[in-house]
């Protein structure tokens, strides 16, 4: 893939680190490039433009992150019936364009594309936790402020990555795209220790929503060749949009991946309706008036998202869930951002712990 990248700016303290090196002998010389005190204020909004925060994902800045790479699920709540993920953040933001995109409300005050250079920092952090599980195993991902596989042709860091986690039994990388960038992942072993993931839409919502993302094809094949190389998969099926029509499309989809991925390479399926706060809302409807997906009409929610109408939105997920059960009967499945009793009415059941369901996915 590529991303239209106009600027890197790079803060001076990272201006002789490896990532710095490896970025800048890899992007276009068209690119412009500039040295900055601070990169915290390279990557506040543009005030020359309509778009602040799309002009922001062709903004790259190069900086040392101040505070800890590792934390918790923003899903992780009371409210929600919750996996037990963590999430590793590298980077913030992200070259796609997802109409729905929660980014869009989340990092509206410093929209430019950070890349951390001490990234390797991080690995203490890893280090610290793995040491002090008492016997549980942990699932990391680092797609939540940004999408993992975005712009790894010229950063490489999925490398590090994987070559770190092959060395920790009790810790389980996830790499989350909806790019088609995986050649680096194919140069190294994961040992078991990575799975690749994807967001998966039907044809009808990425063509409407999802911006210079990869077709759903493309990262099926994708997926396909992470395989064959080694990893296990994940799948998203995130955000569902039940507009009409959707659930032969998205039974279209299902039948289109398990015709190209093995089901036994398969290591876990989330599903999730779409979900927007007000705020979030108004600007994605702003940003994107022509894309008829954000038109619907969503109720307002205890947690104060608007979702599909709840009768509708768990009927589709309970089909789905028994479509995948169907194909992977002893496949992990679960509900992203949904209360227990949402939960209770898809599966039949009350949800394990996130420790419990956490420690399944990774593997322990």
């Amino acid at each position: 893939m590529t991303f239209n990248l106009e600027k890197v700016a790079i803060e001076e303290d990272c201006r002789t680190s490896t990532l710095t090196t490896r970025i800048l002998n890899r992007i276009p010389s068209s690119v412009r490039v500039q040295y900055v005190n601070d990169g915290r204020m390279a990557a506040r909004p543009s005030s020359d433009t309509r778009d602040p925060f799309g002009s922001g994902k062709r903004r790259m800045v190069i900086m040392r992150r101040r505070g800890p790479f590792l934390t918790g699920c923003p899903a992780s709540s009371a409210e929600f019936a919750c996996c037990g993920y963590l999430v590793l953040i590298l980077a913030s933001n992200c070259p796609m364009d997802c109409s729905y995109c929660f980014l869009q409300e989340h990092l509206a005050n410093n929209p430019g594309f950070q890349v951390y250079a001490n990234y390797a920092d991080s690995f203490d952090e890893l280090d610290r936790l793995a040491c002090a599980g008492s016997g549980r195993s942990f699932r990391i991902g680092t797609g939540e402020l940004a999408d993992s596989l975005a712009f790894d042709s010229v950063t490489a860091i999925s490398r590090d990555l994987v070559s770190y986690f092959a060395k920790h039994q009790n810790l389980m990388l996830e790499l989350k795209t909806k790019t088609d960038e995986i050649d680096n992942l194919l140069t190294v072993d994961p040992r078991g220790r990575t799975v690749v993931s994807w967001s998966l839409s039907t044809p009808r919502v990425f063509t409407n929503c999802e911006h210079h993302t990869a077709p759903p094809t493309s990262r099926i094949n994708a997926a396909r060749r992470v395989v064959n190389a080694g990893y296990q998969v994940g799948f998203h099926l995130d955000p569902l949009i039940a507009y009409a029509g959707a659930e032969q499309d998205y039974f279209e989809l299902l039948d289109c991946l398990f015709d190209t991925v093995p089901a036994r390479a398969i290591a876990f399926f989330s599903i999730g309706g779409l979900r927007m706060t007000p705020a979030l809302r108004r600007t994605a409807r702003r940003r994107f008036p022509g894309d008829a997906m954000l038109l619907g009409e969503e109720v307002l929610g205890e947690d104060g998202r608007y979702r599909t109408f709840t009768p509708l939105r768990l009927r589709l997920f309970a089909r789905l869930r028994e479509r995948i059960a169907a194909a992977c009967p002893q496949l992990p499945i679960y509900l992203c951002m949904e209360s227990a009793s949402a939960h209770h009415r898809v599966f039949g059941a009350v949800p394990p712990s996130p420790a419990s369901l956490g420690s399944r996915l990774a593997g322990g």
